[in-house]
């Protein structure tokens, strides 16, 4: 690179399928904030039409976003050939970020044909589930390993899902990482949101934050605060995201008898407030690359009653219990109110998440080394 370039910032190319409130995004949009973008920019690429979450948000900061069309088995040919053509218009990217893990199979393999120098594919889940889809990502995987220059990963299990065992010793792990000054604990802030939403200074209140999807396992939320209701009759249940599911589980609230003590909020740019105003996060997902919503409520100071399938990463303060999920939902809410019996100084918590490694200053000083002598 000749002295002219090196006033222009980087422009590192993120691979998305959309960009909604999920994980991988709201990580990459953590570190797009507090990097320093005289030096390195994000560019985007989306395989939706409609508009994501965080579009408006990239445009305001000086990226750009190219759309492609969805990846499909039946159109793999037309894809590629898409994608040819997207290098043809844009040879400046030297460095490819895979943010969707192996769907980025074709990218990684036109940008070694190419000659790209940095290839990146990125992990954030431990497991997908068995089905035709499995087949396809798993053909992926192994094939896009080749291409690769460099691997990332939230943490081991998803790294070792993503590249197999001996490329995953060599994987950086870059960190889920948050503002953890956005989460630091306010009495005063909690009192606020709480009158917000209706809550009354004594009414125990569960959170959840994610995507409804089945992952997730909303229905299996619904089932343990059923029977949380049973002995803490007027708790509330904040379910915070949107997606697919979202009308069948409002359903299934509503079969219940349960729908007037819980909250869709749908999504939401006020979650660090949101989890200041709850009592305990009830996290019971069927996989998870790490699970940063644990991150950001153990942030707050929240305990939280997590899946035994979520990586041990997530485990950063004693705030976490793992639960089986062959536990009945029965025990999932006697845990539940048992973690809001126990004591905790809730503004001591966004330190203990920052000296984990967790902060986001210090995480995006590194990336921002990282892409700036990578190549």
């Amino acid at each position: 690179m000749d002295s002219s370039e090196r006033h222009q910032p980087i422009r590192v190319l993120m691979l998305f399928t959309i960009l909604n409130r999920g994980g991988a995004e709201t990580m990459v949009m953590n570190y797009y904030r507090a990097i320093d973008r005289s030096k390195v920019q994000f560019d985007f690429v989306v395989h939706r039409e409609e508009e994501g979450d965080y579009e408006e948000e990239i445009r305001s900061l000086g990226g750009k976003i190219y759309r492609m069309m969805p990846l499909r088995p039946h159109t793999f040919g037309k894809y590629e050939r898409q994608i040819s053509a997207f290098f043809d218009e844009h040879p400046e990217y030297r460095i490819i970020h895979g943010q969707c893990s192996e769907s980025g199979y074709f990218f990684y393999k036109e940008a070694a044909r190419r000659g790209i120098p940095v290839i990146i594919a990125h992990a954030h889940n431990s497991h997908v589930k068995f089905d035709l889809r499995w087949i396809v990502r798993t053909w992926m995987k192994h094939k896009m390993r080749p291409y690769l220059t460099h691997n990332f990963a939230c943490g081991e299990e998803a790294a070792e899902w993503l590249f197999g065992k001996e490329l995953a010793k060599k994987a950086i792990i870059l960190k889920n990482a948050i503002d953890t000054r956005q989460y630091l604990f306010d009495e005063q802030l909690r009192e606020k949101k709480r009158e917000e939403l209706g809550l009354a200074p004594e009414v125990l209140t569960i959170c959840h934050i994610g995507r409804f999807d089945k992952v997730k396992n909303h229905c299996f939320i619904l089932d343990i605060f059923e029977k949380l209701l049973k002995r803490r009759p007027t708790a509330q249940l904040l379910l915070i995201g949107d997606g697919d599911l979202r009308e069948q589980t409002e359903k299934k609230a509503t079969q219940k008898g349960i729908s007037t003590q819980i909250h869709f909020l749908g999504v939401r740019r006020d979650v660090n407030e949101l989890l200041q105003a709850a009592d305990v996060l009830v996290f019971p997902s069927l996989f998870e690359g790490l699970g940063i919503a644990v991150v950001e409520a153990q942030c707050t100071g929240m305990p939280c009653i997590i899946s035994d399938i979520i990586p041990n990463e997530v485990m950063i303060t004693n705030l976490v219990e793992k639960v089986s999920l062959h536990e009945s939902a029965s025990t999932w809410a006697e845990k539940l109110i048992a973690a809001t019996t126990r004591t905790f100084d809730r503004p001591a918590y966004a330190e203990k998440v920052a000296s984990a490694g967790y902060d986001i200053k210090s995480n995006s000083r590194w990336l921002e080394n990282f892409y700036l002598n990578v190549w």
